[in-house]
């Protein structure tokens, strides 16, 4: 079995996990400096938003040099230090790579805009203005406003679909495509276990540029970029080849490399991913719980309806959450993020865990004069800014949490002083002794970490599924409201309760999840 299938998967927003330098701003060191949180919670990767070269105007995610190191997080000896100290732990370590855009820093759209007949000019997307002298068509960044910009020293527009500093590659063109591949293969060299690709679904356009129709749900709320739907913007049918290549490159490495693709479709569309007329990467991400109603029978219905719609050979993957979206513990409450942690983790599939949710973290609110994202600077007022779910990890109750020795970068939660890593770790009823025991339990029984699924029938706000592996059959019930529930169960062995103590075995307290391992 390979290890991307039983493992967990830990994101580390770079930032915002261990100040080593002292400037208030996570880096490598740091990371490295805390690899036994991570032995210890029992995950078994990690994967680290972008670190490469960057002017940071999105944090990263405008990549100058996709062979280097930003100096902000240190250098690539202190890379393969801690590329080398994770493997000692045994943890796995995946790269955040930036392929739909680059920085317009970048040297090569600094070629590229240097005028029309420069041999990258292809590298990126120019386009003449409409007849008007407007943009060539109506598609819109997803930061909000047009998505063109004009270029005035050679008249033409580039497309950029976040920032205009991050103008989007061209990878229809070969040699472009050929450099990319080269910079995945200089990692892979380097031993990285893999890598989770930025915004894959939106790295081809439709050719001949149409305009995008317009949105009729739309209201101005959503934010711009659902103005219109992204229908000739993201999601073209030669992505899928670039994908297969890039799976290939990965497959040619030893030790099970792992490709994980950003995706944000409906399920049918997702499945694609898994490869049509070659294997693509391993794991689409399942965003589905982030956006889901928390509500035992609709949950029910979209598990089911994704495990039905998985290829033969797919495997499933969850996640609660990530440097885009509100944290689990603000949209469910605390008591309830507690059981999604166990949804999380003994449901089939790769569940990835953002940093922070281990302590049930919430969102932290940002006061004006110190918001950082550009969507929220973009689009103020909105609720979009991410800066609320990327706040610095709190370690102990020193000052500035333990995180740095300066003034972190953003503000932490305000309950520092007690929701932190040493606080919690004392604290055999926490939400990080619950994580270190969810994982434990699933690196024991098989059964949680890769066997089969069946949901099993329940009423009113129950959530109820068995997981099976040979001869061991374990019985997960959620109870996703607060009054008790009654539940008919198999008997069994008590593995664990969020709420601690013995279990009826006929009511389901409120807010309670309980794992029984079931004697056949």
């Amino acid at each position: 079995m390979t290890w991307w299938r039983s493992g967990t998967i830990y994101q580390i927003y770079p930032r915002s996990f261990q100040d080593s330098g002292g400037d208030g701003v996570g880096d490598l060191q740091g990371i490295e400096a805390r690899l036994d949180h991570l032995v210890m919670l029992g995950v078994e990767a990690i994967w680290i938003s972008p670190i490469f070269p960057s002017p940071m105007r999105d944090f990263g995610y405008d990549v100058a040099d996709y062979c280097g190191i930003d100096p902000r997080f240190g250098t690539l000896a202190d890379f393969d230090s801690l590329l080398a100290a994770a493997h000692d732990r045994g943890l796995k370590l995946l790269l955040d790579f930036v392929p739909n855009h680059s920085s317009t820093d970048h040297p090569w759209f600094q070629e590229s805009r240097a005028s029309r007949d420069n041999p990258r000019r292809d590298w990126y997307i120019w386009r003449d203005p409409a007849p008007d002298g407007g943009p060539p068509n109506n598609w819109i960044s997803d930061f909000g406003g047009s998505a063109w910009e004009y270029d005035a020293a050679t008249g033409q527009y580039y497309y950029h679909a976040f920032l205009k500093e991050q103008a989007d590659l061209n990878w229809r063109n070969p040699d472009l495509r050929r450099a990319m591949m080269e910079a995945l293969r200089f990692w892979f060299e380097r031993g990285v276990d893999g890598f989770r690709i930025d915004v894959l679904w939106h790295m081809v356009k439709h050719a001949d540029f149409p305009d995008n129709p317009a949105n009729p749900d739309y209201h101005p709320a959503m934010g711009g970029m659902h103005a219109v739907l992204q229908q000739h913007s993201t999601d073209q049918p030669e992505v899928h080849g670039i994908a297969a290549e890039m799976r290939a490159i990965a497959d040619s490495y030893p030790g099970d490399r792992v490709l994980i693709g950003e995706i944000y479709l409906p399920v049918e569309r997702l499945m694609h991913y898994y490869g049509l007329d070659a294997p693509e990467v391993h794991l689409p991400f399942n965003f589905q719980l982030i956006d889901a109603a928390w509500d035992a029978r609709h949950l029910a219905g979209l598990i089911a309806d994704y495990e039905a719609a998985l290829p033969a050979d797919g495997w499933p993957n969850w996640v609660l959450g990530n440097h885009d979206r509100p944290r689990i513990a603000s949209r469910v409450g605390a008591a309830q993020a507690r059981n999604a942690a166990v949804l999380l983790l003994t449901l089939r599939g790769t569940p990835t865990l953002y940093y922070g949710d281990e302590l049930g973290l919430t969102d932290v609110a940002i006061p004006a004069e110190r918001v950082q994202d550009p969507r929220e600077l973009r689009e103020p007022g909105l609720g979009l800014g991410r800066d609320p779910v990327r706040t610095p990890m709190p370690w102990n109750a020193s000052a500035h949490a333990g995180f740095s020795t300066a003034e972190p970068w953003l503000p932490l939660n305000p309950d520092w002083p007690t929701r932190n890593v040493a606080a919690q770790a004392a604290d055999p009823a926490s939400m990080l002794a619950l994580h270190r025991d969810l994982l434990r339990l699933r690196r024991k029984h098989a059964a949680l970490a890769v066997g089969d699924f069946r949901l099993i029938a329940a009423e009113g706000d129950v959530l109820a599924y068995e997981r099976s592996h040979g001869d061991e059959r374990i019985v997960v019930a959620l109870n996703l409201g607060a009054t008790p529930q009654p539940v008919e169960l198999p008997a069994g062995t008590l593995l664990l309760s969020t709420l601690g103590g013995t279990a009826d075995p006929a009511t389901l307290r409120g807010d309670d999840a309980i794992i029984l391992r079931v004697t056949r």
